[in-house]
């Protein structure tokens, strides 16, 4: 009996998540194609890891189709996690975002925005100094090829882009006028890269103040941005804030 009572439980429950899900995903197109940018494998030198399996996880709840693309370049330096110091040999973009895709991962050379209805990149400093020189220059950066043109190709087509923690800066450099997040612009222990929101300015952007659970939406240029990991932030209002800006950026899939 009360193994019955217990399956029912469980039965009741996924169908009642199920229904909820179905309920906030009403106006998310089924089977939505979604490329997925990575910068590497790990916070200080590639793509944050858990903000990288959040949007999958998300993306997967939401039963799209994600394939993922990383440049195949050398890393600006590799990074040992452990001591925080550089370190030797260095790697490959391409070979360490392999690590996040479990092998199934593309060069970003081969990402067409033809073939997608939306792109999305987790952040990480890897966003800062592979996919872009922005952790040396500031607002005086410059973004890879390809990830400038994978960026203007989606909004030439009116199709979302969706970017966390410092990746925004990336849409800031290549869409200007556009409106992003990365938190707060109220420099403290918990924002530390506050200063970030000045130079988003300065190369002609709008910042909007969030919290690390609160996506913002640029309806006009469909750009969905997070500010994901700071200080202290918890894994779980990670995880919370990245999934609103995945359903940002599903809704505004046509």
């Amino acid at each position: 009996m009360l193994s019955f009572t217990a399956s029912a439980g469980r039965t009741l429950y996924a169908g009642s998540n199920a229904i909820l899900r179905r309920a906030f995903s009403s106006n998310i197109p089924a089977e939505a194609k979604v490329a997925v940018v990575l910068s590497g494998c790990g916070v200080y030198d590639g793509s944050e890891i858990h903000e990288a399996s959040a949007v999958l996880v998300h993306l997967s709840r939401n039963q799209a189709c994600v394939s993922m693309f990383a440049p195949d370049v050398e890393q600006m330096h590799t990074i040992n996690h452990q001591k925080g110091e550089p370190m030797e040999p260095n790697r490959n973009v391409l070979l360490e975002s392999a690590r996040i895709a479990r092998g199934k991962i593309s060069s970003l050379s081969e990402l067409q925005a033809s073939a997608f209805d939306a792109v999305i990149f987790p952040g990480g400093f890897g966003a800062a100094k592979n996919l872009s020189s922005f952790a040396i220059d500031g607002p005086d950066m410059k973004v890879i090829a390809d990830v400038e043109r994978i960026l203007k190709e989606f909004h030439e087509a009116k199709k979302p882009v969706g970017l966390c923690c410092i990746a925004p800066v990336l849409a800031a450099k290549v869409i200007p006028g556009c409106e992003v997040t990365v938190g707060s612009d109220k420099e403290d222990e918990r924002w530390p890269y506050a200063r970030t929101t000045k130079d988003i300015k300065e190369l002609g952007a709008t910042h909007i103040n969030k919290d690390v659970t609160e996506a913002h939406i640029d309806v006009n240029n469909r750009i969905v941005t997070v500010p994901a990991f700071m200080c202290e932030t918890a894994v779980h209002e990670v995880f919370d804030g990245i999934g609103e800006m995945v359903t940002g950026v599903l809704k505004l899939v046509k």
